[in-house]
């Protein structure tokens, strides 16, 4: 899930955002994206606004964190095809819609990533996902939400109960979305000879495949014989 925040000068102020100075220590572990500066409808700005508004978030962003940052969500969920151009120019390589499918597929389009659901719903979604679960298959339960709505909705036991269900599984890859931008990446770079019986992994990124009901480790660099 990723978690919105505000930026603000000082320390927590009496609604609860987060400083600057908090931010690299209380997100560690977590992936911060852009979300934008202002906080526009960037289908209502003109083209060098658009990108002024991803390009300082994500300097401004780098420079708290400490590390890069290469994602982002869409203010207000919109966006067109000016805006997927601008948030390109601008280094990033996936952005999360709020178009919810109710599945468990992965992206077709990074820059147009759709999740499963608003936190809301996802507790009803819980179950349904660990029937599909299969080794030979892969599905991605993808939650998107705000913190604060949890205060607002005042339903933080729905989203503990939510995190108890998922957690702790070996059949279940907990990451973030860089992650797993990163690994279909890779996955979508892997060279298989013409007979399909040998495999080279030209990334850096780990790569699994299941082969004949097995799963494979096709490691960074590496060439694989299937049979």
């Amino acid at each position: 899930m990723r978690l919105r925040f505000r930026i603000v000068q000082q320390s927590l102020n009496k609604e609860g955002y987060v400083s600057e100075k908090d931010i690299k220590t209380l997100y560690s572990g977590h992936e911060v994206s852009c979300h934008t500066a202002t906080h526009p409808n960037l289908t209502q700005v003109p083209s060098p606004v658009r990108i002024q508004e991803i390009y300082s978030d994500r300097i401004r962003l780098e420079k708290l964190c400490g590390y890069i940052v290469r994602g982002m969500s869409w203010p207000y969920g919109s966006y067109d095809s000016d805006s997927i151009d601008a948030a390109k120019q601008c280094g990033i390589v996936y952005s999360r819609t709020v178009n919810a499918t109710k599945a468990f597929s992965r992206p077709d389009h990074f820059l147009t990533w759709n999740p499963t659901c608003h936190h809301n719903d996802c507790l009803a979604l819980a179950d349904r996902f660990h029937e599909l679960l299969a080794p030979h298959r892969s599905f991605l339960f993808y939650v998107w939400g705000h913190s604060y709505e949890l205060d607002t909705n005042q339903n933080w036991d729905m989203i503990e109960e939510f995190c108890k269900r998922m957690s702790g599984r070996e059949d279940t890859w907990y990451a973030t979305n860089i992650e797993i931008y990163d690994y279909i990446m890779a996955q979508n770079q892997l060279q298989f000879s013409a007979d399909a019986k040998q495999v080279y992994n030209p990334t850096v990124t780990d790569v699994w495949i299941r082969y004949q009901n097995e799963t494979v480790l096709i490691g960074s660099g590496k060439t694989v014989n299937l049979a």
